[in-house]
């Protein structure tokens, strides 16, 4: 039998955002793809329950403690384990570590640090920094992210694995319209159209010009809501002050975070799907809205073109006209609507979480 180990704590956290997402659905993936002599040990701080549905070759270890814990239990039990490889599906491998194969999503900090605290930053360019040079591989999660690695930390591209992320099979367009209908009324969205966004509400994901461009398209005559679906992040309240020194805080609703069973029937009742961002190791909103049939107006930077492909409108982040624009082309051409619609469906099938596990798991046995 060949065992790998994985820190699995990431995928037990209650409300998942991008790399506990990842984490969840590449274990799962891994569980389903993986041969027979293949069995996985996988080490959590908590929350077992939370774990996907896996097979009886998953063994769970649960080594709580407070603080520390990838470093003093995670590192330390798996090297007395001697696996043949520790996968680290988000950024920290523990100091003592048997061979690992770590997973970077992306380096934002570096590209945009106003979004971080200065202990945030130190904290996060010191564990890239230390990961980096203790793996064995490291996985990217998209060509963006390995030129990032490349070109600022000299990471030999040969020890780089571009692994595209995948899709959750629960995102697709709802086959019962009352559902969409019923969604949209909890949300009070239900008397004009709306642009939706979800992510973390933060400097990064551009949503303050996001507001200003629905401020130049309200003054244009037109009728629509905002919705900011996700957690409030570092400096979001510069966001939430803007839309009302705009007056237009009636027409940008913040939900907080937004359950996933509600997510697809909230995208398939968008106008369009809005993630302008300035920056995104990989951008999975942006296939989880093309999936449920959501046209789609992202940014032309950083990872998001390689994943839109030509199913979606791409605009410069920073050109507040230029979003607008977009804004107002979706909202007066259906035929662009249904047109985006049907290229996002296709593009959305091009990205699986078995394909991920996969090459995922070539990475791991290679080592």
């Amino acid at each position: 039998m060949i065992t790998i180990d994985i820190d699995a704590s990431r995928a037990t956290v209650a409300q998942r955002t991008g790399t506990e997402r990842y984490s969840y659905e590449v274990i799962a993936a891994l569980d389903r793809i993986a041969p027979a002599e293949v069995q996985f040990r996988l080490y959590i701080n908590g929350g077992c329950e939370r774990l996907p549905p896996l097979s009886q070759r998953a063994q769970v270890r649960d080594l709580r403690l407070p603080r520390l814990w990838t470093h003093l239990r995670l590192g330390p039990a798996s090297w007395r384990a001697r696996p043949r490889v520790l996968f680290v599906p988000a950024h920290v491998v523990p100091l003592l570590h048997p061979p690992t194969v770590v997973t970077i999503h992306d380096v934002g900090y570096r590209v945009f640090p106003e979004a971080h605290t200065a202990r945030r930053r130190l904290e996060l360019e010191v564990t890239t920094r230390w990961s980096l040079r203790a793996a064995r591989r490291v996985l990217a999660v998209s060509e963006a992210t390995k030129r990032d690695l490349v070109n600022w930390y000299g990471v030999n591209p040969d020890r780089i694995t571009v692994t595209p992320l995948g899709l959750s099979a629960d995102f697709g367009p709802p086959d019962d319209r009352d559902c969409v209908t019923a969604v949209r009324a909890r949300y009070g969205l239900l008397q004009r159209p709306y642009l939706l966004y979800i992510g973390t509400v933060q400097p990064r994901k551009n949503l303050a010009r996001v507001i200003e461009a629905l401020a130049t398209v309200l003054a244009a005559g037109y009728n629509l809501d905002l919705v900011l679906a996700g957690k409030r992040g570092w400096l979001s309240e510069p966001i939430e002050r803007r839309a009302s020194e705009l007056g237009i805080a009636d027409r940008v609703r913040f939900t907080g975070y937004v359950a996933d069973a509600d997510l697809p029937a909230l995208l398939a009742g968008a106008l369009a799907f809005i993630f302008p961002s300035l920056y995104e190791g990989f951008g999975i909103p942006v296939l989880e809205a093309m999936a449920c049939g959501a046209p789609v107006i992202t940014s032309t930077i950083s990872s998001l073109p390689e994943v839109a492909g030509d199913a979606a409108l791409l605009v410069d982040p920073l050109d507040v006209h230029a979003i607008a624009a977009a804004i107002m082309r979706v909202h007066d051409d259906a035929t662009l609507r249904a047109d985006l619609r049907q290229r996002g469906l296709a593009r959305a099938r091009q990205f699986t979480w078995e394909a991920c596990a996969q090459r995922t798991l070539e990475a791991l046995m290679a080592e």
